[in-house]
């Protein structure tokens, strides 16, 4: 006999249950920063994390480094004490030929060794030093602004600010001056063969010249970059929009950000956990609102800046594109760019894993994001040739790699990771161009920091590489407008925090430095980002920077979200003006 069904089953079903698990439990929330505490989750991280991985990648990103730079002078002088000697005693063919061989070796090691020293520096300067003055601005920064909490005007935060990095500029000088002088004794600048040959003595030797290497960078550099942040224009809120004249162009962009697809139907997100959406329903309550806006009156782009995933999963990256795939009218104007989500290594159930620096999982992220970004906005992006010229498009640059990025999806290995290793990077930034020469082009990098931690995935870094190339491209196409689209914030907010963990970590390192290589741009380009999820217009000096709201991490179910469409216009002597933007609201469910 068989059983019968009816259609108010299912639902009575879900009636009778004891924990309904649509709505999820307490292990949805194991690494959201928005649930749990940042004292909870760093307890949790001690609990799991992998001591010999972690071992492994401080040796392979710190200790190795340092190692090496402290070894490039001992052999650069073994080198000169060699050559001297063989030239003082030059009488016959043997010396000729002897002190021939060494100048060869010199000339033919030399580049390589200038270059493994230059990168091991900007290795550790990347990790430590930059991080380490960025930490301590931001912590005197939050102090200050704790103590004053209700009595600061914005004219007085903004002097507290420069303050703060002057501050923070003259401690960490003096503090890394002091370590310098105390490692100074234990260091040596010169070597012979026999002290190449002394194993433990060459060790420590070459860990104290490391350290008063970057000890001294540090000093110095925290002092340029104190005294740069105090002199520079502080963030401040736009002051008033600009009226369009009735002739104006004006461009119509509808500005996302922070969607963080999930694979699952119930799927919570990672940070926000229950406190934020099921599912992938509110993403696709926008797409439908935005082609409705779209079939009324046209938009000219669709800006997604960054974190289009949670975790940066297939199933993730499937479920963005397939609800993009609803709507052709608006993936034909859609760009997007890589968030840290996306890339970096992130993991809802543990906040203390950790890939290894040569692991396959990270290049993994970064060819799936490349290939989506590819199917988006592949045949209208151009890329930016080391020699700054603008080149071909994304598709015809990915083409000679496309059966070695599949064979790697399909099989993964080192050998293939190893295969792809720059090719990543090479994509970056990619341009899509004005259509006309007063026309509005969008450059898009990538501002994701190279990092192997779950726990500090969030960390942000735009290479003097990708700012020399942006120059570039943007000098191409002189009398152009730009939006300067990245995924992290290129500051901080002139606007209190509850929390410390909120400022430091998650904006980029080098924010100040990038602020002040886009002012010769600041009148005819606009800065995009999301990455906070927290809706702020306002400007450094004459650069004006757009964050965009999460319309969807922001606010449960049963909430209401939004999002902005932008009214970028032409102004006069090729300026970009901004608009007052349109707000859309999207209701909860």
């Amino acid at each position: 006999m068989t059983r019968s069904t009816s259609a108010d089953e299912p639902s009575s079903i879900q009636g009778r249950l004891l924990l309904d698990p649509r709505h999820g439990d307490v292990e949805d929330d194991a690494a959201s920063p928005g649930q749990r505490s940042l004292l909870a989750i760093a307890g949790s991280l001690l609990v799991e994390i992998s001591l010999p991985k972690l071992l492994f990648a401080w040796t392979t990103l710190l200790l190795l480094p340092a190692v090496l730079l402290g070894l490039a002078p001992l052999l650069a002088s073994a080198w000169l004490s060699i050559l001297s000697e063989q030239i003082l005693v030059l009488t016959e063919i043997g010396a000729a030929l002897m002190l021939i061989a060494i100048v060869a070796v010199g000339w033919f090691g030399w580049r390589p060794l200038l270059r493994i020293a230059e990168t091991s520096f900007w290795s550790l300067n990347a990790l430590a030093v930059q991080p380490s003055y960025a930490f301590c601005r931001e912590a005197l920064r939050h102090l200050t602004e704790r103590i004053w909490p209700n009595s600061l005007t914005a004219a007085l935060r903004m002097r507290l600010r420069r303050a703060c990095s002057l501050g923070a500029g003259i401690l960490l000088s003096a503090g890394a001056a002091l370590i310098a002088i105390l490692v100074w004794p234990a260091s040596q600048w010169t070597a012979g063969l026999i002290d190449l040959a002394m194993d433990h003595h060459l060790v420590m030797t070459t860990l104290a010249n490391a350290i008063v290497l970057v000890s001294c960078y540090l000093a110095a550099a925290s002092l340029a970059w104190g005294f740069a942040d105090a002199s520079m224009d502080q963030p401040a809120d736009l002051a008033a929009f600009d009226v369009p004249r009735s002739d104006a162009r004006i461009w119509r962009v509808a500005h996302l950000s922070d969607l963080h697809v999930v694979g699952e139907r119930y799927g919570f997100r990672i940070e926000c956990g229950r406190a934020g959406p099921r599912g992938n329903e509110r993403l696709a309550a926008v797409l439908a609102r935005l082609a409705a806006i779209h079939a009324a009156d046209p938009l000219d782009h669709v800006l997604v800046s960054g974190d289009m995933t949670d975790a940066g999963r297939a199933s993730e990256w499937a479920e963005f594109l397939e609800a993009l795939s609803e709507h052709p009218e608006l993936a034909a104007r859609t760009i997007v760019l890589p968030g840290n989500h996306d890339v970096n290594i992130v993991d809802r159930a543990n906040p203390a894993r950790l890939d290894l620096p040569f692991s396959p999982g990270k290049r993994l992220r970064q060819m799936r994001t490349l290939s989506a970004i590819s199917a988006i906005q592949g045949d209208r992006v151009s890329l930016v040739d080391k020699s700054g010229k603008v080149a071909a498009n994304l598709d015809d640059q990915l083409a000679p790699h496309r059966e070695r990025i599949i064979a790697f999806a399909e099989r993964g290995g080192l050998r293939r990771s190893a295969g792809l290793r720059r090719l990543y990077e090479d994509q970056f930034p990619m341009i899509l161009p004005p259509e006309q020469e007063e026309g509005l082009g969008i450059a898009i990098l990538d501002s994701n920091a190279e990092t192997h931690f779950s726990f500090t995935n969030a960390l942000g870094l735009v290479s003097i590489e990708q700012v020399r190339r942006l120059e570039a491209a943007m000098g191409y196409f002189p009398r152009a407008r730009w939006i300067i689209a990245l995924h992290h914030h290129v500051v901080e907010y002139p606007m209190p925090t509850k929390r410390f963990s909120e400022r430091i970590g998650t904006a980029l390192i080098n924010g100040s430095w990038f602020i002040r290589r886009l002012q010769a741009f600041a009148d005819r380009a606009v800065v995009m980002h999301g990455h906070r999820h927290i809706d702020w217009i306002g400007a450094c000096g004459a650069l004006r920077i757009v964050s965009a709201p999460s319309p969807v991490m922001n606010a449960a179910d049963d909430a209401p979200s939004y999002f902005y469409i932008h009214r970028l216009v032409s102004g006069q002597d090729g300026r970009l003006c901004l608009a007052e933007p349109e707000k859309v609201e999207i209701a909860g469910s």
